[in-house]
Parts: structure tokens; C-alpha cells; sequence
């Protein structure tokens, strides 16, 4: 994957991105001068040790957390400059982002098929037309068959792969995941991380993977290192 193919407009673009906690003695650089493009249909993973700065960077361009200083724009549309938000970041991250995380989070007294459900109904999908596409995503990651399940019922990748599909639901253009294996063994890890790389080539979405796990890294089309809050270019796939 080429990333720096020109007139293409990045899935997410981030331009210098600082953030600072505190002030004086007590000033801490979580991130530091933070520059990144990533394409829709690439995979990414981020790499480095804890506090090195990965999250801090995954929930700024989640827009979850900004930054103190630098420009963010996804598909295009500038959404931060600094802590200034320049549209509704919730209706925004509703509309055009898919979060997944360590654990797969689902709401416990809902079935596999109802938590994706629930994610495309927040955007005024009606019931019916947002049952028919949760099924079509727990078909195309492979859990069909456990639609009707409450999540206790799911193994832990099972549950990563509803999660994955809830994720999916309002098709974002930019996929942002912090250490999703971590609850798996080797084999349900790399599955997962493959599923990652399925998901970015066939249907159009830039994913960004936080992973302490060197075991997959061969499935993402770059990797990148954070240490003391900057970011650096890993190997390419």
C-alpha cells in the first residue's frame, strides 16, 4: 500500500500534534510533535511501551481527548485545531469513527445482534433497517450463528468480532483500536489482527491498531514506534 499516493484524501491526517498535561514543575509531554497520514483501506499498527504515548494519540485523533496543540481532519474535513473543536465532535465520531477496544465492552443484558443494532439506531436508522445490517456485518465477520446470544454466552474473539461489527455499523471511514488482543491467546489474537487487515482492504476503512503484540505484525501495511511521546516510522509491510 502506497500511502503517499497523491490527490487522495487521507482518511485521517494529523499535523504536529503536542499535548501537554499540567504546567511549570509539573508539566508532562504525553505527545510531542506528532505528524500522521493514514489512507482508507490501510492498516496500521502503533508499537512502543506503556506510556509512550500511543493512547494519548489514539484517543486525540478519536477525538476523545485533544490535543493541546496541532490540526486533525478526517476524510478531508479539519474537526480540531488544538482543543478547538471546529465541528460536533459527537455527531461526528457517531457518523464517521468505530472505536474497538481490550475488551469488547458490549452491553451485557443485550444479544450479539442487538449491540450492533443499538449502535446504527443512535443514528436514527429505523429498528428494522438496523437489524438487517447488524445481521449482514455478524455474517461477514463470521458470528451469524450466535446473533441471538447475550455476550456471556461468547467466547472472548467472538466477542472481539461483535465488537469489530459494531464498529462497522455506520460504515466510518477511520477505525481506531487500543490493544484489542489483549484478552486473546496467540492464535484468537492473530485472527483478530487479520480480521483488522480484512476489514481496511475490502471495505474502504483506514484502521489504527495499538498492540504490544509482535506476533502479527506482518498483516498491517506499516507499523509505527512511540517512545517519550514522538512517533516514528516502523518497517512496511
Amino acid at each position: 500500500m502506497n500511502a503517499s499516493t497523491p490527490n487522495r484524501v487521507a482518511a485521517v491526517a494529523a499535523e504536529r500534534l503536542t499535548k501537554v498535561y499540567g504546567s511549570g514543575n509539573t508539566e508532562v509531554v504525553a505527545m510531542n510533535d506528532v505528524s500522521l497520514q493514514v489512507q482508507r483501506g490501510e492498516v496500521v499498527a502503533l508499537l512502543g511501551p506503556s506510556g509512550a504515548g500511543k493512547s494519548t494519540l489514539l484517543t486525540a485523533l478519536g477525538l476523545v481527548n485533544p490535543p493541546t496543540r496541532g490540526r486533525i481532519a478526517i476524510g478531508g474535513q479539519p474537526v480540531l485545531d488544538g482543543d478547538q473543536p471546529l465541528t460536533d465532535l459527537r455527531a461526528f465520531r457517531r457518523q464517521h469513527l468505530g472505536f474497538v477496544f481490550q475488551k469488547a465492552n458490549l452491553i451485557p443484558f443485550l444479544t450479539a445482534v442487538e449491540n450492533v443494532q443499538v449502535a446504527l439506531e443512535i443514528n436514527e436508522v429505523t429498528p428494522r433497517q438496523a437489524r438487517r445490517r447488524a445481521l449482514e456485518l455478524l455474517d461477514y465477520l463470521g458470528v451469524a450463528e450466535r446473533a441471538g446470544n447475550l455476550p456471556e454466552a461468547l467466547s472472548g474473539g467472538q466477542q472481539q468480532r461483535v465488537a469489530v461489527a459494531r464498529a462497522l455499523a455506520n460504515d466510518p471511514s477511520l477505525i481506531l483500536a487500543d490493544e484489542p488482543t489483549a484478552a486473546l491467546d496467540s492464535h484468537r489474537g492473530r485472527q483478530v489482527m487479520e480480521l483488522f487487515c480484512r476489514v481496511a482492504h475490502e471495505r474502504g476503512a483506514a484502521v489504527i491498531v495499538v498492540t504490544h503484540d509482535h506476533r502479527a505484525l506482518d498483516v498491517f501495511d506499516r507499523t509505527f514506534e512511540m517512545e517519550d511521546g514522538r512517533l516514528r516510522p516502523g518497517h512496511s509491510a
